[in-house]
């Protein structure tokens, strides 16, 4: 990155400056207009600018030869220019806002900018006096860079020292950092990236709060640990299946969706929500697919809700009382089986009868 100031003594380059002054102790024969070469006249107004002396009307801008605005010109390599026409001829112009530079320019990226508009494409810090890095045709400052860099490698960057963190990281405080910065609260030893941190916990003084602690002592503190995240757990603790959990840890083993307080259903060592238990261990009503709570009617290895047992073809309630047939693993009432055709009924007879013989056919 190269700076530069547009400020050169002389007769190079000034920054704006006042014109008129007044008149010259020296003779007024002597003295002659530095452009037309001609002299004054008594008791005219005569331009005095870097001891040259000029006419009113021949001191204009270089380029337009206008008088200046505001009696405010620019001087560069000998020659004068109103604001408008140094900044057409000469200044820079801000890759960011588009403005003409006048000042402290920074060229970089192929381009110039003010220095305030040269800034870190991702935290906006201005970058004139920390430096940038190129990443992927941006500028960034060294901390967004090596972020960026961990982020691409699918690893941490230490929130303490700004380098890649090739193994687990230690977390404190919401930040990933190296673990060898940090030592034990309680027996100093160099930590690893199971330390643990205490945010909250009755019967410790603020100065143990939010600080790091190894296993060892931390375990002697009785915070007890998550099941699923085996990370401490601070605030509110759900004890099931012999182990305690952060509340939003502790879900259901099918959908994943956390308790929140509701009942939950344990079979076999896992905790399932009262969906998916009955789904997978309980009766759903095969009509409308909900679990059913009170009576259930099972045939055909299948199960019903008592009020939609029915008879497949005319719709009729039956009961578990009720006598009735089989026609496509479905059940039809008696009423129903007589009005079927008879070479229908037979079929479904000697079907029966090859079901109950356990798939053997009768001789």
């Amino acid at each position: 990155m190269k700076c530069w100031t547009l400020r050169v003594v002389n007769s190079r380059l000034r920054q704006p400056r006042h014109m008129f002054g007044n008149g010259h102790r020296m003779s007024l024969e002597s003295m002659v207009c530095t452009r037309c070469g001609e002299g004054f006249e008594p008791q005219e107004k005569i331009v005095n600018s870097n001891g040259q002396l000029w006419h009113t009307q021949c001191f204009v801008c270089s380029q337009c030869f206008r008088a200046f605005p505001d009696d405010v010109f620019y001087e560069f390599e000998g020659r004068r220019y109103c604001e408008h026409d140094f900044q057409v001829l000469f200044a820079p112009c801000c890759g960011q806002c588009n403005e003409f530079i006048i000042g402290r320019v920074i060229k970089a990226m192929n381009n110039n900018w003010h220095p305030r508009c040269f800034t870190c494409d991702e935290c906006s810090k201005e970058l004139a006096d920390l430096g940038f890095i190129r990443h992927m045709g941006r500028a960034v400052c060294h901390d967004c860079n090596a972020r960026l860099k961990a982020q691409s490698l699918n690893k941490y960057m230490c929130h303490k020292c700004h380098s890649v963190i090739d193994g687990e990281p230690l977390r404190w405080r919401g930040e990933t950092y190296h673990p060898y910065h940090f030592n034990c609260t309680n027996c100093e030893v160099e930590l690893t990236h199971q330390a643990r941190e205490v945010k909250s916990r009755s019967g410790y003084t603020v100065n143990q709060m939010n600080e790091l602690y190894c296993l060892r002592c931390h375990d002697k503190m009785g915070i007890p640990i998550c099941g699923a995240c085996r990370r401490p757990i601070e605030e509110r603790v759900v004890t099931a299946l012999g182990k305690h959990w952060h509340v939003e840890h502790f879900v259901c083993t099918k959908c994943e969706k956390p308790f929140f307080g509701n009942r939950h259903y344990e079979k076999k060592g896992q905790a399932y929500c009262e969906t998916h238990y009955h789904e997978l261990f309980g009766n759903l009503c095969f009509v409308c697919n909900q679990i059913i709570y009170s009576d259930v009617v099972t045939a055909l290895n299948k199960a019903w809700c008592a009020h939609h047992f029915s008879c497949t073809l005319c719709d009729s309630r039956m009961t578990q009382k009720t006598k009735f047939f089989e026609f496509d693993q479905k059940p039809i009432c008696k009423k129903c089986y007589e009005k079927l055709p008879q070479e229908l009924k037979k079929r479904l007879k000697r079907q029966h009868d090859i079901d109950t013989r356990g798939g053997k056919v009768p001789a």
